[in-house]
């Protein structure tokens, strides 16, 4: 035997690694919790459906994802903090993903936080009652499901990935936004950013991010101030998400 790792092993060591903790700020509507267990098996709730979440911007949040095979190539099911809880830094820190993955039965889990909100409000297609989990302790919700494809790939900044979460985000007329062009003039509005890499980084550093950014040739970034509410619209159509070095997460502009 060569002793040359499985595309699964392969994954699998990259999220334990963290090569994996891409784009993936993915998430839907708000609406009233249910209680899970704490073991990490799934519930669904019977609330009533609550389509939109506003006064979103600057809203704290975490996401864990479950890797698993599917027919399409591996899959990422996105939990997501909000509107549940605002990830309590504590709890946290105290996430083993690779307990996580065992406790699911699944390939890896990975951790994606914690984020804070850009947008002023979220519209979602509700079509049926959301799935829910507790991971150590703490409550989310399946937002939204990924194909990571190829890992590598999809684990660099400034690489485009397909996300399924069947919403509209918007933001509101006044509201300064940030931006990143490519040289086809495609548009990324940041919809959240993060504390993964500089824990430091707050929305009053995000005017003059570009100064740190290094995105491939022809690319820029630049905040402007909205004359007009901004819709990002991906209701019948996935999403198209980059990620910048810092792990600030951006969508494609919708006409």
């Amino acid at each position: 035997m060569s002793g040359r790792p499985t595309p699964l092993v392969r994954i699998a060591v990259l999220a334990a690694t963290g090569v994996l903790v891409f784009v993936l700020g993915a998430c839907g509507s708000s609406g009233s919790s249910a209680t899970a267990s704490d073991t990490g098996k799934s519930t669904t709730t019977s609330r009533p459906k609550t389509p939109t979440a506003t006064q979103l911007r600057g809203k704290r949040y975490c996401e864990v994802l479950l890797l698993h095979p599917a027919p399409a190539g591996i899959t990422a099911d996105v939990y997501n903090t909000f509107p549940i809880n605002d990830c309590p830094e504590a709890q946290w820190k105290a996430m083993d993903p690779r307990t996580i993955a065992q406790e699911n039965s699944m390939l890896a889990a990975l951790l994606n936080g914690p984020r804070y909100w850009l947008m002023d409000a979220i519209e979602k297609n509700d079509t049926g009652a959301p799935v829910q989990k507790s991971f150590g302790g703490m409550e989310m919700i399946q937002r939204a499901t990924v194909v990571v494809g190829n890992p590598v790939e999809a684990s660099k900044p400034y690489v485009e990935n397909a996300v399924d979460r069947r919403t509209v985000f918007s933001y509101d007329k006044g509201r300064t936004v940030y931006e990143l062009t490519t040289p086809d003039g495609t548009k990324y509005v940041m919809q959240s950013w993060s504390q993964q890499v500089d824990p430091t980084l707050e929305e009053s550093d995000l005017a003059s991010l570009g100064a740190r950014l290094q995105p491939q040739a022809g690319w820029s970034y630049a905040a402007r101030t909205l004359t007009a509410p901004l819709r990002v619209v991906t209701t019948s159509t996935t999403a198209r998400v980059v990620q910048d070095e810092l792990k600030n997460s951006y969508s494609m502009e919708t006409s």
